[in-house]
């Protein structure tokens, strides 16, 4: 396998990036997962737009999209893959043991693992912690994920592939991973990106060629939802049929059925759908 670290493509077992290095000391970066197909990476204009939105957000310098372009295309050459998961991530760089910021600049790897086709429903769990909605990091795509590996063990350990979380007012909020959509008398809903959620590049596309409606939902609309399904780039859109010990028998349902068709549609006529 080979990535690409700090400007060159180089083979895995020689890549080397410092243990001073501040998204490892602190998690300081961001990062972004991108879907490739057949070599060829989906939405990816989109997803170089967050990544530097979430580089600004945090304090970082803008990332060089050329160069992580160039970055890209080269993981993708060099890796042959049919389904793969493209995984860009830039950080603060080499830094002191703290949370001040090194001047050596930042650190940037891109780097391909392979991965299969979601199941076309899956189980989920609720957890009792909390997204902060007017936190620092809120709406930023950051390597800090320490929450989100507890939340996703507790799901695991239930049988479940993916954990939800509410915010710190009550309101559905979104996935360790994932954003969440559900249905109510028939409509589509997800929660809007105030709730602090990640503004998903396929909640995105969701929400614009289905005509989901952004509101704001208390948690427990879990427990009357007709339907309810998962979207993020690894899943696309992905039916729950399992919350907790709720079964929603028939999933995917109607609606997320036409949904996932929309999706699988849409996305396979244009492989770089630009923003609305």
């Amino acid at each position: 396998m080979k990535l690409w670290v700090n400007g060159a493509l180089t083979d895995a077992e020689d890549a080397r990036v410092s243990v001073f290095d501040h998204g490892l000391t602190v998690g300081d970066g961001v990062f972004e997962t991108i879907k490739a197909v057949h070599g060829q990476p989906f939405a990816l204009t989109q997803h170089l737009d967050r990544l530097t939105r979430s580089a600004l957000g945090l304090g970082l310098p803008a990332p060089d999209l050329d160069e992580v372009g160039r970055a890209c295309a080269a993981v993708l050459e060099a890796n042959p893959t049919e389904l793969g998961r493209l995984r860009i991530t830039y950080t603060g760089g080499p830094s002191p043991l703290g949370s001040d910021r090194g001047d050596e600049g930042p650190t940037l790897v891109v780097a391909l693992g392979a991965s299969k086709r979601r199941p076309d429903t899956t189980a989920v769990v609720t957890v009792p912690w909390t997204r902060n909605e007017r936190g620092a990091l809120a709406g930023l795509k950051t390597t800090s994920y320490g929450e989100n590996v507890v939340a996703l063990a507790r799901a695991s350990a239930q049988g479940a592939s993916e954990a939800l979380f509410a915010n710190t007012v009550g309101q559905l909020c979104e996935g360790t991973g994932s954003n969440v959509f559900v249905v109510l008398d028939g409509e589509l809903h997800t929660p809007p990106v105030s709730s602090g959620c990640l503004a998903g590049i396929t909640r995105a596309l969701t929400v614009e060629w289905t005509g989901a409606k952004e509101t704001d939902l208390p948690f427990d609309v879990l427990d009357r939802a007709e339907e309810v399904f998962l979207t993020s780039t690894l899943r696309d859109v992905q039916a729950v049929g399992r919350i907790d010990g709720r079964e929603l028998s028939g999933a995917p349902g109607p609606v997320t059925a036409e949904a996932m068709r929309i999706f699988e549609e849409r996305a396979a006529a244009d492989q770089d759908p630009k923003a609305s």
